[in-house]
C-alpha cells in the first residue's frame, strides 16, 4: 500500500519501522521541522526524521499545513501528488486540515495512545498513570476534523500496575500501536463511532505540573513521580535548590508533610511517607539517593517545599 507517514517523537518511530517491515511503500515521511535542542542549542532532527533518513525515505518538514499559512498551497499540492492509499499519523504535532484528511483514498489513520474516548488530547500516557487507571492502550482511529474524535478501527489494551512508569508504558504502547496499524491497513475493519460518554481530556503538560505538593496523599505522589518522568519531571525545593525526583517508593512513616523523617531520605506526605530513591541536584547528574546523601548531609526534620 502506498502511504505517507506523519510523526515526530520516538513513540512514532516504532510504527514507521513496523510499516516498512510489513512491506508498505512509504512515499513520504512528514515530521516537525528541526529545532534547537540541548545546552548548545544545536539544531536537531526529530526522532522520526532521523529514522526516515536512516531508511532512505524522503522527508518533508512543513512548519504548518493550515490554509493560508506560509507555503500552504505548495504543501497541499505536494501531498496530493503523492497519490496515497492512506496516511498514517502518530504524534505528528500539526493539525491536518479537512482537505488534507480527504486526499488519501482511505483517509488518514491515527495511532492514539489511549483507549478512546478516554484521554483525548496531548498527554494520554501520563494522564492514565496520574489518574490511577487500571489499563491504557492504543486506538487506531479514522481521523476527522475534531480533536481525537474520529471513528475507531481497532483497539488494544495493556495493564497499568503500581510499578508502571511513563517510559515503560510509552514503549509498550508504541509496540502495540505499530502492530495495530499494520493490522488495520491489512484488515480494513469497520469504523465504529466513539461513544458520547466517558470522554476525558489529557492537557498538555507544563513544568509546574511536576512540582510536588507534600500535603497530597502518598498514592497520588507516587503516580505523579511515575507519570511525569522524564518529562516534565518532578521536583521539590531543598532550601534554595531545586531537587529533581527521578524515582521514589511509598514507605511507612508519618510527620509534617515535606519533612525528612530519617537518614534515607524518607519524606512525610499528607497521609504517610515516600522514600526518594533517585534524585538530581542542580548541576549534577541523576544519582541514587545513597550517593546523593554521601555528598550532602540532610538531617531528620529538614523541610522540603
Amino acid at each position: 500500500m502506498r502511504l505517507a507517514f506523519m510523526g515526530t517523537p520516538e513513540f512514532a518511530v516504532t510504527a514507521l519501522k513496523a510499516l516498512v517491515a510489513a512491506g508498505h511503500e512509504i512515499a513520504c515521511v512528514y515530521s516537525q521541522p528541526p529545532r534547537p535542542a540541548g545546552r548548545g542549542q544545536s539544531v536537531k532532527l526529530s526522532p522520526v526524521h532521523e529514522a526516515a533518513e536512516a531508511m532512505g525515505l524522503p522527508v518533508r518538514t512543513p512548519a504548518k499545513l493550515r490554509k493560508n499559512s506560509p507555503g500552504w498551497e505548495d504543501e497541499w499540492a505536494a501531498f496530493q501528488a503523492l497519490d496515497l492509499d492512506a496516511a498514517v499519523v502518530a504524534a505528528y504535532g500539526l493539525i491536518l486540515p479537512a482537505p488534507i484528511l480527504a486526499m488519501p483514498r482511505r483517509g488518514c489513520l491515527n495511532i492514539h495512545a489511549s483507549l478512546l474516548p478516554r484521554w483525548r488530547g496531548a498527554a494520554p500516557i501520563q494522564a492514565a498513570i496520574l489518574a490511577g487507571d487500571a489499563e491504557s492502550g492504543v486506538t487506531i482511529m479514522q481521523m476527522d476534523a475534531g480533536l481525537d474524535t474520529g471513528a475507531m478501527l481497532l483497539r488494544g489494551s495493556v495493564p497499568i500496575t503500581a510499578q508502571t512508569t511513563a517510559p515503560a508504558l510509552h514503549d509498550a504502547l508504541a509496540e502495540l500501536g505499530g502492530a495495530l496499524v499494520v493490522r488495520a491497513l491489512a484488515e480494513n475493519p469497520p469504523a465504529i463511532p466513539q461513544p458520547d460518554d466517558g470522554v476525558t481530556y489529557a492537557a498538555k503538560l507544563t513544568r509546574e505540573d511536576g512540582r510536588i505538593d507534600w500535603t497530597r496523599p502518598t498514592a497520588e505522589l507516587d503516580r505523579q513521580i511515575r507519570a511525569l518522568n522524564p518529562w516534565p519531571g518532578t521536583y521539590t525545593h531543598l532550601g534554595t535548590d531545586v531537587l529533581k525526583i527521578h524515582a521514589a517508593v511509598p514507605v511507612a512513616g508519618h510527620g509534617t508533610p515535606g519533612s525528612v523523617l530519617d537518614d534515607r531520605l524518607s519524606v512525610a506526605t499528607g497521609d504517610g511517607a515516600m522514600r526518594l530513591t533517585r534524585v538530581q541536584a542542580p548541576g549534577r547528574p541523576a544519582m541514587a539517593a545513597e550517593a546523593f546523601l554521601n555528598g550532602r548531609k540532610i538531617v531528620a526534620g529538614t523541610l522540603l517545599t
